[in-house]
């Protein structure tokens, strides 16, 4: 499923919402979807940090998850002042640092997600729910 949430007029909603299995590429066409909404809401400035965020989010899903299926949220604050952006994947835990020193080079997504955003998170849906989601939200 790929579906634009809340499109009005030709012009873009306040939301994009899609669900699917990643692969090593999918990154690169999901940034491109956050800049284009970006740019439409006049946020431009957030590109680096929200798809730097993206990446690290999406990068846990490709190596993490075991059938890499996720779904993919990107929405502006009510406020108007910021963007959140949602992975939801089917992982029953938090994505964590493995990191074990600083030239290691795997294990630091969430170090970099919390580096970039004003704030991020991991919540557990009910044991009856299909996925685990991580979210992270840059203003």
């Amino acid at each position: 499923m790929n579906h634009v949430t809340a499109q009005q007029g030709g012009r873009l909603g306040a939301r994009y919402g899609t669900g699917f299995t990643l692969g090593e590429h999918s990154v690169r066409h999901l940034r491109r979807i956050l800049r284009t909404y970006l740019t439409a809401w006049e946020m431009a400035e957030l590109c680096d940090a929200a798809c730097l965020a993206l990446t690290e989010l999406v990068a846990n899903v490709v190596r993490h998850t075991p059938d890499r299926r996720a779904a993919v949220l990107m929405s502006r604050r009510p406020d108007g002042r910021g963007v959140r952006v949602e992975v939801t994947d089917t992982r029953p835990r938090p994505p964590m640092p493995t990191a074990v020193d600083e030239l290691a080079e795997d294990g630091r997504g969430v170090l970099i997600v919390d580096a970039v955003t004003d704030r991020w998170g991991w919540t557990p849906l009910p044991p009856t729910g299909p996925a685990r989601p991580s979210g992270s939200s840059a203003t």
